[in-house]
């Protein structure tokens, strides 16, 4: 395997790998990158929260907090995040549900509409955190 200069961050034994060729989580020095979480039960892979965008962003959001803990980190070091939307129409009720979550100063945010496949948000996130 070719030396790199970052690692890949395991979620633990309890989580199932993922089923692509990527790392959930890689440390880069000081900065944490996280792969795009979805509402998917990471025990069972169950999608959460039916057609209920608020109760999808809820889950991805503690899914990301997962893997963030995985680091060390929490949701408080996030720095800059892009949320994928199924329907850029639910932008509203996920803003309402990040407010939940982050406290301001807010991390940057950006906002994509995307065919998801199935689900209707993911969210990809960068954060700092100190080695």
């Amino acid at each position: 395997m070719p030396e790199r200069s970052w690692s890949p961050i395991s979620l633990g034994d309890d989580t199932p790998a993922p089923a692509g060729a990527y790392s959930p989580v890689v440390r880069a020095g000081d900065l944490l990158f996280v792969a795009g979480q979805v509402p998917k039960d990471l025990r069972t892979g169950a999608i959460v929260g039916g057609d209920d965008v608020r109760a999808q962003t809820r889950q991805t959001l503690a899914n990301l907090a997962t893997a963030l803990a995985a680091a060390g980190a929490t949701l408080q070091d996030v720095v800059s995040a892009t949320v994928h939307l199924a329907d850029e129409q639910h932008w509203p009720l996920i803003d309402a549900v990040w407010r939940e979550h982050f406290t301001p100063p807010y991390p940057t945010r950006t906002v994509v509409g995307a065919r998801l496949r199935g689900i209707l948000v993911e969210v990809t996130a960068i954060a700092h955190r100190p080695a």
